[in-house]
């Protein structure tokens, strides 16, 4: 018989919750769930639970002293003094936080552990990918850094090479930080550029630290990128890299703020290009590292249209059972998401955009700034791997 993919989740992962008014809003995990469950995802996975990463396991890639403060201020939430990048506009205190954030970390280290150990082919924490936070601070709505913990378990578990692809409108700015002077991780972050979006971070020129050069990439996009110059840049970078780099096993961080409706950024991909993301990382891994994949959400703020029906054509990849993107999304899910904000839910489990895109190798154009934002990655990373930068 052979081994089912798995998903890492119990509803206690939702009580990660920044408040009502806070973009990152945990019914975004709760819809991505039950839309999945209805559309018959669930049944196609093993749905695991995790325990929280307890204060040894957080100090793989945290101080400390910062485990210390944030189990202070959970436990005494002190709401108006900023402290370790906590008490903030994008990261507030709130009761319980600690085990909260806690938890979502264990649960990609379970993720990690699953695949690692042969338990399952690949394994998602759609609640995880907070990529921003420091060894020593929170950042950009992340307390602990869930992506990083379950990277560092890795290493010291056995993996000699580790492929970390960030497909976040943001800068996956925490875990390259946690990497930076580590040649066994390569990290690649393909994100809106740092003149026009936070953390200002993930310039083409970083790729990594003495005795590490090269196994930091960065793909800064233009404002407005939509699915054809995204998917243009990613498989203009991405691929090549991580077949060379050659890691055992892949890790992801698919936040979906990329979309056009996402509030908080200026990207425009479809959920159409993102799903074509997707289904282009599980083949990477497929080819690369034997399938061997743990997948994590991130951003996504656009929470009852867009992040739901995303993450549903994740989970069905990471599953081996794509949804066809013409589906209609569920009568019932679609009566849930109109209950809760009074408007139509979307019909299809597709933006309705054709996904095609102009290979790189059809020829560089110096004129457009997507192409020149391409060519200064890989003339920045591809030489330190041994790769051509040219077309």
């Amino acid at each position: 018989m052979s081994l089912r993919p798995c998903v890492v989740f119990d509803k206690h992962l939702i009580d990660y919750n920044f408040g009502v008014s806070h973009p990152m809003a945990p019914v975004r995990i709760d819809l991505t769930m039950a839309l999945a469950d209805e559309l018959g995802v669930i049944e196609e996975v093993d749905v695991v639970g995790a325990a929280p990463a307890d204060d040894d396991l957080l100090a793989l890639v945290h101080t400390p002293a910062y485990i210390e403060g944030v189990r202070k201020l959970s436990d005494h939430p002190v709401y108006d003094s900023p402290r370790l990048g906590l008490g903030t506009e994008d990261n507030p205190v709130f009761a319980h936080m600690h085990e909260a954030s806690a938890l979502i970390a264990g649960a990609s280290v379970e993720a990690a552990r699953r695949v690692w150990t042969g338990q399952a082919p690949r394994a998602i924490n759609i609640s995880g990918g907070l990529h921003h936070a420091m060894p020593a601070n929170a950042s950009g709505f992340c307390i602990y850094n869930d992506v990083a913990l379950a990277i560092q378990w890795l290493l010291d578990n056995g993996a000699q090479k580790i492929a970390y692809v960030d497909v976040d409108a943001h800068h996956g700015d925490g875990v390259q930080t946690m990497f930076y002077n580590d040649p066994r991780v390569l990290t690649i972050s393909i994100h809106e550029g740092p003149q026009t979006l936070f953390p200002g971070t993930g310039f083409a020129t970083e790729t990594g630290g003495e005795g590490a050069k090269g196994t930091a990439a960065n793909i800064a996009l233009p404002p407005g990128t939509s699915d054809a110059g995204w998917l243009r840049a990613f498989h203009a970078v991405i691929p090549p890299l991580v077949r060379e780099f050659a890691p055992d096993i892949l890790v992801t961080q698919q936040g979906c703020d990329s979309h056009m409706d996402d509030p908080l950024t200026n990207l425009m991909l479809s959920i159409d290009g993102q799903r074509a993301s997707y289904l282009a990382l599980k083949d990477l891994a497929d080819e690369v590292c034997d399938g061997k994949w743990v997948a994590t959400g991130g951003g996504g703020y656009a929470v009852m249209d867009v992040v739901p029906r995303a993450w549903a054509h994740l989970l069905a990849i990471v599953a081996g059972k794509p949804i066809d993107p013409a589906s209609l999304t569920p009568e019932r899910w679609r009566a849930r998401v109109a209950e809760l904000r009074g408007m139509p839910a979307p019909l299809r489990m597709t933006d309705g955009r054709h996904v095609n895109y102009r290979a790189w190798e059809l020829g560089y154009d110096p004129a457009s700034w997507l192409d020149r934002s391409i060519m200064a990655s890989r003339t920045s990373t591809f030489p330190l791997n041994g790769l051509d930068p040219q077309p």
